[in-house]
């Protein structure tokens, strides 16, 4: 085994959960090279992998919305790139008409995908020559370990590696600043995922009690305004600029506490090892949940609004160890 291209093109949160494959496919193939095909507004965060070797982008999504000769000029020299090298396996654990393309187009006599019950589109079982198992039960992060497992014929071994190293900022992130940083992540791509405002001020008051001091970025004009109604009722809350993905990584990589919904900042959040707390009103928390002992986990049934009162034991779970948080709820400790 000499060369494996992993085929996940969107979006943040599904990339770095799908990140573990890498260190996954390192383990059982030392020397291997792992390359990765992804949409150019993504591709920075799979550099970040330590494990990968060389990133395909392309600018699909730009391409999408705006039919520009220069993003079509860029695509063809992304295929040109993309048939490079051979593969001896290719992996597509995305499984729509844009991957399974990608997959089709590159140089290997083996590409693996979903059966065709599992594919997000099943027209793209067109590009496979072989097919994983049935998509597990349960977490879908560990159920793509589990898939690329068995296209190479490895089994998964211990918990999920992100592995990922992030550039240097210019300037660090709250520089100079005595108190721990909670950044909230209110927004949401879907409005039905989005927890309400006061809880979001509650939760915030809480925390400049204790001494954190609060942060909301956002991404859109809506967000924005979503945020200074947040920050103008918490005491110390402060709205961030307008960044670019890094520098909300980077952001991230300088919290001591993020609180956030379902979202892919949220999930970069848990791979980055920071003490993570994911709130899930609309989407389910077995299924795309995060959890780490006493450093992340998730909330909420997925069918109903989490009240504010689990979320501020969530927050006391994460920034406890095993023994102090058992004798605080009465529990023994493990």
């Amino acid at each position: 085994m000499k060369r494996i291209l992993i085929v996940k093109v969107t979006s943040l949160g599904d990339i770095v959960q799908a990140l573990p494959v890498v260190a996954d496919i390192k383990r059982a193939f030392p020397g291997v090279q792992v390359d990765w095909a992804a949409d150019e507004a993504f591709a920075d965060l799979v550099h970040w992998s330590t494990g990968v070797d060389r990133v395909l982008r392309a600018p699909l999504r730009r391409f999408k919305k705006a039919r520009r000769w220069g993003d079509l000029k860029a695509i063809w020299a992304s295929i040109a790139e993309l048939r490079a090298y051979r593969y001896d396996h290719i992996i597509d654990i995305h499984g729509v008409y844009k991957s399974a393309i990608i997959a089709f187009l590159a140089r290997s006599s083996r590409r693996i995908g979903y059966q065709s019950q599992d594919l997000g589109e099943r027209g793209a079982a067109f590009a496979y020559t072989g097919r994983f198992g049935p998509r597990p039960q349960g977490n879908a992060w560990h159920g793509m370990r589990i898939s690329a497992g068995e296209a190479l014929g490895y089994e998964v071994q211990g918990p999920p590696l992100y592995n990922l190293r992030l550039p240097d900022a210019a300037t660090p992130p709250f520089a100079g600043e005595s108190a721990p940083v909670a950044a909230f992540f209110h927004a949401t791509s879907k409005d039905d995922k989005k927890w309400p405002l006061t809880h979001w001020v509650e939760v915030g008051r809480v925390l400049s009690e204790r001494g954190f001091r609060v942060v909301l970025p956002w991404g859109s004009a809506g967000e924005r305004a979503e945020a200074e109604q947040i920050a103008a009722q918490v005491p110390g809350a402060t709205v961030l600029p307008s960044m670019s993905v890094t520098e909300v990584a980077q952001m991230i990589d300088a919290c001591a506490l993020v609180v956030g919904t379902d979202t892919g900042f949220v999930h970069l959040a848990h791979a980055l090892q920071k003490r993570t707390v994911m709130i899930f009103v609309a989407t389910s928390p077995s299924h795309c949940g995060v959890e780490a002992p006493f450093r992340s986990t998730s909330i909420g049934d997925g069918r109903s609004v989490p009240p504010v009162s689990a979320v501020l034991e969530a927050i006391d779970y994460v920034h406890a160890d095993s023994e102090s948080f058992a004798v605080q709820h009465g529990a023994p400790a493990a």
